[in-house]
């Protein structure tokens, strides 16, 4: 087995390769040298820099796999990858540790004005009392994102005797048990933190998580803590609550734009910055190299992947069976996440018809990619998205029944969450033709598109002609509608398809009026 190595990792992932492999280190290829030496390697390795095309993988003739030693993967065509049956790997755990620690070195440092107090006394200064802090011990962190940076934080918070409360929509009240965390909403979490971190990735519905409410809501000595993705906080409105007083200190890492060396915040007294400093450690670079090099020996060795992007192992005659069901089960993966926000505490997929005939674990976990990219920004994919639930402690069950009425196969997802059972269905017309046909309680059939509007509403005369002319009055473009009800005059369901992206205000428009209970905007 040959293996290139195209970009700089540490040296002690080049010792493992080297146990197993034969290894060509090469780091300063141009695109097209790398696509002129590629095609005698078995198995590539990068960081960032190098760029693994389309051309680059199509002409790796005997390329099986790639291996990036970091989290990212934008650098390599995934897609590309996957058509030419190369296996794509990364090493998400490897910095968990390191971003850890220095989300705990930040708290710590601005609980007790650690860098200003030792800019003074190297500028000649003794003074103390400009300097006094504030213990750790007792105070109340809030932990919003229960991921596995989150955990450890936790870990650290609560050997210093911190008080943990934490958010996350997708943690079960068993795993947030174990973790000795107490469960709370984001307004109680910011309404009673004396100190909140953020982990969560960087989505539509996290961007600017925090603004100028949530930080009117907060205690005015809160001390905030961003080392996980810039524009999770609104910079602006922090930048002003920090000059105002309303907030006591912030310690951020990580910039909406970077590098942010013009940056307003840096110019302020009572903030902590460092620039993006995270990931870098000895070792999480040396966990990295050692992680990606391990799982492209064992790719290389046909032995079992935890970290691979894009492996989905099934026979060739089943999979012809079962890979039109794929797109359906994402589709009720990611609709149910956007429609039902709720906490997840276990999933029951029935299946129903022909399909109960063939393995559904593919189809199960196409599901929970759905269901999970919606709000983890991490890659999800077959062989990550029963993990990550599992860690998560959302139990997955799957319920195989070959009769139904009505279809010829059925797929029935029901979501036990702190609310209730939340449902939805879908089948297939014609092996390709997808349709939602319940969501919640009512019956209905949805034309999946890109965009569409999920309402409640009171079935009273008038509702959908005035949502109707709200929509068309912001220029939005109707390009279909359902309705579901289960009696006349009571509570109803309606699905618009619409043309475009429907803004956060035209959403406020719709929701206030009459007989609208609940409101959400999908995109798939």
């Amino acid at each position: 087995m040959k293996v290139l190595v195209s970009d700089q990792i540490s040296e002690l992932g080049i010792n493992k390769l080297r146990e197993k492999a034969v290894v060509d280190v090469r780091t300063q290829l141009t695109p097209a040298e790398l696509v002129q030496a590629i095609p005698e390697y078995d198995a590539l390795v990068v960081r960032s820099s190098t760029k693994v095309t389309r051309a680059v993988l199509e002409a790796g003739k005997n390329l099986k796999v790639v291996g990036r030693a970091g989290v990212g993967i934008d650098n390599i065509d995934v897609e590309a990858a996957t058509e030419q049956g190369i296996i794509v790997l990364n090493a998400p755990e490897g910095n968990t540790i390191s971003a850890a620690e220095h989300t705990v070195a930040m708290m710590t440092s601005l609980a007790r004005n650690i860098p200003a107090a030792a800019s003074s006394l190297k500028a000649g200064e003794w003074k103390r009392s400009a300097f006094m802090g504030v213990e750790l011990y007792g105070k109340t962190l809030g932990v919003i994102g229960l991921g596995r940076i989150g955990t450890e934080v936790i870990k650290r918070a609560q050997a210093m005797g911190m008080d943990i409360v934490g958010y996350d929509p997708y943690i079960s009240d068993e795993r947030a048990e174990k973790l000795g965390v107490k469960l709370a909403t984001l307004e109680e979490i910011y309404r009673k933190a004396d100190f909140i971190t953020v982990h969560t990735p960087l989505t539509k519905s996290t961007k600017h998580m925090i603004s100028t409410k949530e930080l009117a809501m907060m205690k005015d000595s809160v001390r905030l803590i961003n080392c996980a993705r810039g524009g999770l906080i609104d910079e602006a409105a922090l930048c002003e609550a920090l000059q105002t007083g309303k907030i006591a200190g912030a310690a951020i890492d990580v910039f909406e734009e970077e590098p942010a060396t013009c940056n307003p915040l840096c110019e302020l007294k009572n903030i902590i910055v460092t620039p993006h400093l995270g990931a870098s450690t000895a070792e999480a670079q040396i966990n990295v190299a050692v992680q990606v090099a391990e799982q492209v020996l064992n790719a290389l060795s046909g032995e079992p992947l935890v970290s691979a992007v894009n492996v989905s192992v099934i026979p060739a005659e089943t999979m012809a069976e079962v890979r039109p069901f794929i797109p359906l089960m994402k589709t009720l993966g990611s609709f149910h996440s956007q429609v039902f926000s709720e906490q997840i505490e276990s999933i029951e997929i029935l299946y129903s018809g022909e399909i109960a005939n063939f393995p559904t674990t593919l189809l199960t976990n196409s599901f929970l990619i759905g269901l999970l990219s919606v709000i983890l920004q991490e890659t999800i994919n077959n062989v990550n998205a029963p993990v990550i639930a599992m860690q998560r402690g959302i139990k997955v069950r799957e319920v195989l029944s070959r009769s139904v009425d009505n279809f010829t196969n059925l797929i029935t997802v029901n979501i036990k969450t702190k609310e209730g059972i939340r449902t939805v269905a879908g089948t297939l017309f014609n092996k390709d033709d997808i349709r939602i046909v319940q969501i919640g309680q009512y019956k209905i059939e949805v034309v999946p598109s890109r965009n569409m509007l999920v309402t409640t509403y009171n079935d009273v005369p008038g509702v959908i002609g005035r949502f109707g002319v709200m929509l068309g009055e912001n220029n939005i473009n109707i390009a279909g509608m359902q309705v579901g009800r289960q009696s006349v005059g009571g509570e109803a369901v309606m699905v618009v398809q619409v043309d475009s992206a429907v803004s956060d205000e035209v959403l406020q428009k719709l929701q206030s009026l009459d007989a609208i209970l609940s409101l959400h905007f999908v995109q798939l």
